[in-house]
């Protein structure tokens, strides 16, 4: 045997192992002895009639090692603190983790919260039942007059309805065919049995229009049952240098003998006499490069029914699409058969329907909008168009897009101009008072510069004097004016109505305006799908 078990047989008797107990006794002599390590957590059953959980005091001890480790103050420390406070009685405080021990001294008792007034009512009240009471006067009065409001309004709307319905005026007497032109077979349009006349001048019209119309079949044509007036340039046919100098152009077939009135004739001096200065205007013109004159630079066509049909009242019907291109005029228009009145604007003339072939985005009505007027007057330089004028708008689209129909309603009582329905009226004027009266002209104009008396030129007429005579159908596409159809300064106008030579200014700037105008010919052109007259079948 070692040493070591010797030491261990020679340790005194009186050495005890070292207890782990409680060194007071404990007052149980049958309770279990304490332990010296921390009590483990024990859940504790509520009681029947308790909503509050609690928990032994030791969970304290567990809750302040984790409030010193390294987690700091986690929401599991915060979900520990509410579960004190729910262990906790009644009025009873509990600290928050970390937090010194609270006072010895018993903790104050809550306030209590004063007791939510009742609503109940108190016994013997009568509880209100409005519903059973009957209603006053004024509650009546009040509910039913909005009623009676909404009746009234509803009703008077009907009735303005119905009067204006019954109350717009409307051609009831029979109409007689006079023209039915649908372009199927080109021999019935043009030539000795056509219904349509090619108009060739080089004048301008009286509107200072830039272009000379011909009878060529480049600008006036009928082609799968449609008719084409097409516009083109003059350099196409005698080249650029010829139009801006040095040449002579007299226009082949020139028809100023036959459209001016006594053929050409006027009164001079007590007797007739030839008016060559017009004659000139109408078949040539000369380029001269110091001069600032030049051959009109574009080529278009007219087309009348001068001499085959024309109405007094009645109805006009055209299915057509118009032009598109910068400083095109394409119109549908009707003249007196004869200047009974006098000369124009005396004897009147009825535009159905012209246009602009400036794009959507021109600010003097382009393509988008197409226009129905009346021009009359007692002198050329007193026309009341602007009292009997109106347009309408297709807004987002040109009127190039597609064909529409325009028609004229006349009669002695009213004249009507409308673009595929009456609804889109372009021109609907009564014959209720004279035209002169109508017009509100001044008493005196000028003739040059000597004043003159304005007369009445249609004082033995009616109400619908000078629209009460012949009138034919024009169909033309103009290009550019100097009378103000294109107004100044709008859409980059490149030329001014009272310059020296406008003709020569909208020439010299063909690279801004031709590169607008379509290079296939449906576009461009005044398209005409037919055309359609009638007249009343007795003689008003």
């Amino acid at each position: 045997m070692s040493d070591s078990s010797s030491s261990l047989r020679e340790r005194p008797a009186t050495a005890e192992r070292p207890s782990t107990a409680v060194s007071a006794a404990p007052s149980d002599p049958f309770a279990s002895p304490l332990s010296s390590r921390p009590p483990s957590v024990h859940y504790v059953q509520p009681s029947a009639h308790s909503s509050r959980v609690s928990f032994p005091d030791a969970f304290a001890s567990r809750r302040s090692i984790l409030s010193q480790s390294a987690f700091g103050v986690p929401a599991y420390s915060s979900a520990l603190s509410g579960a004190a406070r729910l262990s906790a009685g009644p009025g009873v405080i509990v600290a928050p983790p970390g937090s010194p021990p609270p006072n010895a001294s018993a903790p104050a008792p809550a306030k209590k919260l004063p007791r939510m007034k009742s609503h109940r009512l108190p016994p013997g009240a009568e509880v209100p039942k409005p519903w059973v009471q009957g209603k006053s006067a004024r509650a009546v009065f009040s509910y039913w007059i909005v009623y009676l409001i909404v009746l009234v309004g509803i009703s008077i709307g009907a009735v303005q309805c119905w009067l204006t319905f019954v109350r717009v005026p409307l051609d009831r007497k029979p109409l007689c065919l006079v023209l039915d032109q649908d372009f199927s077979d080109e021999s019935t349009v043009f030539g000795p049995n056509g219904t349509f006349f090619r108009e060739v001048n080089m004048d301008g019209f009286g509107n200072g229009e830039f272009e000379m119309t011909t009878d060529s079949r480049n600008n006036s044509f009928v082609k799968d049952g449609m008719l084409y007036i097409v516009p083109t340039l003059t350099s196409d046919n005698i080249g650029t240098a010829a139009v801006f100098d040095g040449t002579v152009y007299n226009i082949t077939g020139c028809t100023f003998n036959i459209t001016r009135p006594n053929n050409g004739y006027i009164e001079q001096d007590g007797g007739l006499v030839f008016d060559w200065d017009s004659y000139y205007r109408s078949c040539s013109a000369v380029s001269n490069a110091t001069a600032g004159t030049v051959i009109n630079p574009v080529q278009s066509a007219r087309l009348t029914t001068q001499n085959t049909a024309s109405i007094r009242y009645g109805r006009v019907e055209i299915r057509a699409k118009m032009p598109n291109g910068d400083w095109l005029w394409p119109a549908m228009w009707m003249l007196p058969t004869q200047n009974v009145y006098g000369a124009w604007p005396l004897s009147g003339e009825i535009d159905i329907v012209e246009s602009r072939g400036n794009g959507l985005r021109y600010t003097a009505h382009g393509s988008n909008f197409v226009q129905g007027s009346l021009n009359w007057g007692p002198a050329p330089d007193l026309n009341g168009i602007l009292k009997s004028s109106s347009w309408w708008t297709d807004k987002r689209k040109s009127f190039g897009a597609d064909f529409h129909t325009y028609a004229l309603e006349w009669t002695p009582d009213f004249l009507r101009i409308y673009v595929d329905t009456r609804l889109h009226t372009l021109l609907d004027l009564q014959f209720n008072e004279p035209f002169f009266k109508r017009g509100q002209f001044p008493q005196t104009t000028f003739n040059g510069s000597t004043p003159v008396a304005v007369q009445d030129p249609w004082i033995n007429g009616t109400n619908a004097t000078p629209f009460d005579q012949e009138f034919y159908l024009i169909l033309d596409v103009g290009v550019g004016s100097t009378n103000g159809w294109f107004p100044e300064d709008q859409g980059g106008k490149p030329w001014l109505d009272q310059a020296a030579n406008p003709p020569h200014d909208f020439a010299a700037a063909i690279e801004q305006w031709y590169p607008t105008w379509p290079s296939n010919v449906e576009d461009r052109a005044l398209v005409v799908d037919y055309v359609k007259m009638w007249r009343h079948c007795e003689a008003p």
